[in-house]
């Protein structure tokens, strides 16, 4: 009788496909936050609008063709991004303070819509009611 002997694989196949789910959380962190930046961009920084809205746009549309395509191999993360989607907004929020300089009470501190309509490639924020609503939006 022949004995074979067979790496045990389990292990290291574990821990690389822990480090690859870290890999796409981390990934659809950056993504959530950078989509949530340029809705807040397009909704509040008025003086900049009308110059950089097709950019601005254009980065919506490509932030959420790469969420879609992550969920599509691992539905299971839209659970997580649920979960990190107010952490997301404020970093989002906390940037477009810092790039645009304008005032944070112009930013609220809760989502602007939930996650199904922050993916949906057809939703935008009515940032015209918005801005009207705003005092100061420059």
């Amino acid at each position: 009788m022949i004995k074979v002997t067979i790496p045990n694989l389990y292990d290291s196949d574990y821990e690389e496909l822990a480090d690859l789910g870290k890999s796409e959380r981390r990934a659809l962190e950056s993504l959530l936050t950078r989509l949530l930046e340029h809705l807040l961009k397009l909704t509040y920084w008025q003086s900049q609008r009308d110059y950089n809205q097709a950019g601005w746009k254009k980065e919506i549309r490509n932030f959420r063709i790469q969420i879609k395509k992550i969920l599509k191999d691992s539905p299971s993360l839209k659970s997580y991004l649920r979960e990190i989607l107010q952490e997301c907004y404020l970093d989002a929020r906390n940037l477009l303070i810092d790039e645009t300089e304008l005032d944070a009470s112009i930013f609220p501190l809760e989502v602007l819509a939930n996650l199904e309509e922050i993916l949906d490639q057809n939703w935008l924020p009515d940032w015209e009611a918005i801005s009207n609503n705003s005092e100061k939006c420059s």
